[in-house]
């Protein structure tokens, strides 16, 4: 049982136990279906917490020259890079962090392969392909919606693939199920299932929710089994980010005080939802908060939760609780590592909430607090 005593408010709050069972769920979907998952920083990066995940996991994917870097040095292991665009001063330390490197368009290939070549260590190329399939609803999460500046489309890629192309890779899924996966297969295999005797390694990107309660495990392993009983000469990638984190941890907030306009009662927090919590107002969804009714309830208090930062719009609602909320009360936003740590901004100079875990032995280990030196730093 966590003791939230021990915990200053406002702190995102990673629990180990969850994680392991997490990482252990991740460790044999990887064995038994013989694929390489590794870990995407772009969901979670808390490198302090990386010593846990190498016992499961040791590789990871990068999205820029320090997430690449951040790989070499924290992971001890090279990244697999992806961006939409390398610069010539990026690409310059992501070759040198990188065991694979994926392009997002031919010219860009055309532009670095070489210097790729120049490096010691050898580094396997591909190019991020765009099946235009995608299950994915909300736009801002789909890249294959009509006119992605992500991936290239079929047509684009003639009868064969450019001389130095040793994979492809593909990512179309978002908090996705194994049956996303199995129909995005299909349209691959149709659409450059011809390409797959030129390459060695398929990379089947994010998205894939496996740590979620209801994902079926068991369907998974099996797509990728036949898959690769299809074309065994291919390495097969999964590079989840949130399902890593998934329900590994919590946001703790405080209500810093209650208003009240036109019967709308709203409880301000020392937490923003742009700053803290920015996919709640992008994709968007509403968080659950521990011991609270996710819709208002007759007869119960009702509450709108405002974030404190001058936006007009960072807020949520609405919420019931069993009583009154007073000022100083405790409120715990579930779900909270994934895709959350990792967006975080000082917009307002509001300040960051700790980076804590909570470990096995319910001790806590505060990771980083942050100060106004930071702020500072910031926007010099």
């Amino acid at each position: 049982m966590i003791n939230l005593n021990k915990i200053t408010s406002p702190a995102y709050v990673i629990e180990e136990e969850l994680l392991r069972k997490n990482l252990s769920l991740i460790q044999s979907v990887k064995e038994r279906a013989g694929v390489n998952i590794i870990l995407a920083f772009k969901a979670f990066s808390v490198w302090k917490a990386f010593p846990i995940i190498k016992e499961y996991i040791h590789c990871s994917t990068a999205s820029s020259s320090w997430e690449a870097q951040l790989a070499w040095e924290e992971m001890k292991s090279k990244a697999h890079t992806y961006s939409p665009a390398y610069t010539e001063k990026d690409f310059s330390i992501i070759k040198d962090c990188s065991s694979h490197i994926t392009f997002n368009s031919l010219s860009q290939f055309q532009r670095f392969y070489r210097e790729t070549l120049d490096n010691p260590a050898k580094i396997s190329c591909g190019l991020r392909i765009n099946p235009e399939y995608s299950e994915v609803k909300t736009d801002l999460y789909n890249p294959a919606a009509p006119g992605s500046r992500l991936g290239i489309i079929r047509k684009e890629l003639g009868d064969n693939l450019p001389d130095g192309i040793e994979g492809l890779h593909f990512h179309t899924l978002c908090e996705s199920t194994s049956y996303a996966l199995e129909n995005t297969l299909k349209q691959v295999e149709a659409k450059f299932g011809d390409f797959f005797p030129q390459i060695k390694w398929l990379n089947m990107g994010g998205g894939h929710l496996i740590t979620q309660k209801d994902y079926d495990v068991e369907h998974l392993i099996q797509l990728l089994q036949n898959f690769k009983k299809k074309y065994p000469h291919l390495e097969i990638i999964l590079e989840p980010g949130a399902a890593f984190v998934w329900q590994t941890g919590f946001l703790l907030s405080s209500v810093v005080d209650i208003v009240e306009n036109r019967g709308i009662k709203t409880a301000i927090l020392d937490v923003s939802f742009t700053c803290h919590m920015p996919d709640c107002l992008e994709m968007p969804y509403k968080p659950v908060v521990r011991g609270a009714y996710q819709k208002p309830v007759k007869r119960k208090p009702a509450y709108r939760l405002g974030g404190n930062s001058c936006l007009s719009g960072d807020y949520m609602g609405d919420w019931s609780f069993d009583k009154e909320l007073q000022i100083g009360d405790k409120i715990i936003f579930e779900d909270m590592i994934h895709y959350t740590i990792v967006k975080t901004t000082l917009f307002n100079g509001i300040p960051h909430p700790d980076l804590c875990l909570w470990k096995k032995d319910n001790s806590l280990e505060i990771y980083r607090q942050f100060t106004y030196e930071d702020y500072k730093k910031r926007i010099s």
